[in-house]
């Protein structure tokens, strides 16, 4: 399984992107986004998860810092949306076709709109999930922009 593909990685080699990417020993924790910063050794700012929630009955993803929380109420209002909460796991995992702690904002089984945290407009690349768990991948902001038909906005909260 180390070296195959995901759709994640099909769908930027299809498109001829430049990316990096950089595997790890998943553990057992459970807090993936954070994991990957450690054992990457990467500035946590740069590492980017990727998480699904319901705006108004439609699925929709937020992508920020590992270091940060998803605002909901941001993340409705950059989708025109009222209301936001948290998908259903099994529904992420259904759209997305990917599993929890892996999935990416690239190669979803069904595109999703995808809101990218603002901070990411200002770094030269960051670190997003490849599609597995233990799998990044490093690209430019407006590359994972275009792909996945992203719009930047301040999503992200500070930590609880």
């Amino acid at each position: 399984m180390a070296g195959k593909g995901t759709p994640a990685t099909a769908q930027l080699a299809k498109a001829k992107i430049a990316h990096t990417l950089h595997s790890y020993e998943h553990g057992s924790d459970g807090a993936y986004g954070p994991e990957a910063a450690r054992l990457l050794r990467l500035d946590p700012a740069t590492v980017f998860k990727t998480l699904v929630a319901d705006v108004d009955g439609t699925l929709t993803v937020g992508v920020v810092p590992v270091s940060a929380m998803l605002d909901l109420k941001a993340l409705a209002a950059a989708v025109a949306g009222k209301r936001a909460k948290l998908a259903d796991v099994a529904a992420a995992e259904r759209a997305t076709g990917y599993v929890a702690g892996g999935i990416s904002p690239l190669g979803q089984k069904k595109r999703l709109r995808t809101v990218v945290d603002a901070a990411a407009e200002t770094l030269p690349s960051i670190y997003v999930s490849a599609g597995r768990r233990g799998l990044s991948v490093q690209l430019a902001p407006a590359d994972l922009a275009r792909l996945t038909g992203a719009r930047f906005a301040p999503i992200a909260a500070a930590p609880a």
